[in-house]
């Protein structure tokens, strides 16, 4: 059955330029390579959820500036435009600088569109009917969280660079999220201790992911489940901009269509491995046949246990 879900946040039209770390200046400089293409958190998310075949509905803003044009096109070729996109006056964009392992410097430019006010009523149009609000940590979604957690509709989250399970401004995701992805990069503590801190601090959170990088991805589920799944590149490391989305969306897409955390991680980090190998891996995706076939050829290593001995 078809899985309707709503992402609401930010898409950006971004730019991806090979270059050598540390950059030097110089008047002008050759890059190694240079992609465009549409993401940003809840577009990237969005496309992987589309092409997996859920019925996307996409809550965003888009400027009525040359980048909206384009933003507005390759959401149309996706079929992702639909009456959660709010028009506003200029549109989001964004610059990475990958290097030749494929790490990247992020450069992305909100200022248009954090300011917006998002109509609530038009959050709720959205979710009528739905089976999940994926709710992205963009600053002119914050105000709907509290509202949209009356809904009933399961809520998930990515906090990315998280530090401080506190910090005032993600706390209305996290007091209203049944998952909660976030990133290692800055975590105080060993994942294991995050999961377990996360559980106690928040009652809601009934599943913890955590990508670890060049590591893999760590899950745990309130009742003391924990999975390791390896990460894993069949194409090579090209561009690692995305690969938390990928990994976020393609465990969310398995999860709600079969309840199976462990086999949801392991395709999750299959599917966002994969993407690494792309000059622009936001707008490349697998749809689930094609993500079978490699995960049968190339099975990551999957380790279950607990978090709660």
């Amino acid at each position: 059955m078809t899985r309707r879900i709503v992402v609401a946040g930010v898409v950006s039209l971004y730019m991806s330029v090979g270059v050598e770390f540390p950059v030097k200046y110089a008047s002008t400089s050759s890059p190694r390579w240079i992609a465009t293409g549409v993401s940003g958190a809840a577009g990237h998310i969005a496309r992987v959820l589309k092409k997996l075949g859920d019925d996307v509905r996409l809550c965003t803003v888009v400027g009525r500036d040359l980048p909206g044009l384009g933003i507005t096109a390759e959401l149309r070729r996706q079929g992702l435009v639909g009456p959660g996109i709010v028009e506003g006056a200029e549109s989001s964009v964004g610059v990475a600088l990958v290097s030749p392992d494929g790490r990247r410097m992020g450069f992305p430019y909100l200022t248009p569109v954090n300011t917006v006010s998002y109509p609530m009523d038009l959050l709720e149009a959205s979710a009528h009917d739905a089976d999940l609000l994926v709710l992205t940590n963009a600053k002119f979604v914050r105000d709907l969280v509290g509202p949209a957690s009356l809904l009933g509709i399961p809520i998930a989250v990515d906090v990315h660079l998280i530090s401080d399970l506190d910090g005032e401004y993600n706390r209305p995701w996290l007091e209203a999220a049944t998952v909660v992805f976030c990133s290692d990069e800055r975590l105080p503590d060993p994942p294991e201790v995050w999961v377990r801190r996360l559980f106690d601090r928040y009652p809601r959170c009934r599943l913890a992911g955590v990508g670890l990088g060049s590591r893999g991805a760590l899950l745990a589920t309130r009742e003391g489940t924990l999975v390791r799944v390896e990460a894993m590149a069949p194409r090579g490391v090209v561009n690692t901009t995305g690969a938390g989305d990928a990994l976020f969306a393609t465990f969310l897409h398995f999860w709600s269509e079969t309840g199976d955390p462990i086999r949801s991680l392991r395709l999750a980090v299959v599917h966002a491995g994969w993407k690494l190998g792309a000059f622009t891996s936001l707008t490349t995706s697998l749809t689930p046949e094609e993500l079978s076939v490699l995960d049968a050829s190339h099975l990551p290593n999957t380790v279950v246990g607990r978090w709660d001995r």
